[in-house]
């Protein structure tokens, strides 16, 4: 299977971390204050793990170039996991250290939840990838 330029899809997640520090440390005050629980679920948390979603794939689409063999996948996954991770961490540690957001554990755990399950779908479609 072949996709487009790779360069594309780099300028492409760049833009994609670009947005995330953008949603995470911009001072929303004129916007109106969601739910605070969508279907039971803690609407700031469901828009965490939303952000960080589309990181493993876009880490994917825009780095992966050598991984033919099962292990190289799951190296490469790790790999996208723990900088999703890192991003997740410093966004967290950053809101903190403003006067207007706040970092908080959830959030993070939120964010690392979402990475964990698009890692594990990524590291699915490169092996089937292989088996092609």
């Amino acid at each position: 299977m072949t996709r487009p330029d790779k360069g594309i899809w780099k300028c492409i997640f760049f833009i994609y971390i670009a947005a995330v520090l953008f949603c995470c440390f911009w001072h929303f005050n004129d916007f109106p204050k969601p739910p605070a629980i969508f279907l039971g679920i803690p609407v700031d948390k469901a828009v965490h793990f939303a952000m960080f979603f589309p990181f493993p794939f876009l880490a994917w689409l825009a780095f992966d170039r050598f991984t033919v063999k099962p292990w190289q996948s799951i190296v490469f996954v790790l790999i996208s996991f723990l900088a999703g991770c890192l991003l997740a961490a410093f966004t967290e540690a950053g809101q903190s250290l403003t006067s207007y957001r706040n970092g908080d554990i959830l959030d993070f755990t939120a964010d690392v939840i979402s990475l964990a399950v698009s890692s594990l779908i990524v590291l699915f479609i490169d092996i089937r990838k292989q088996e092609k």
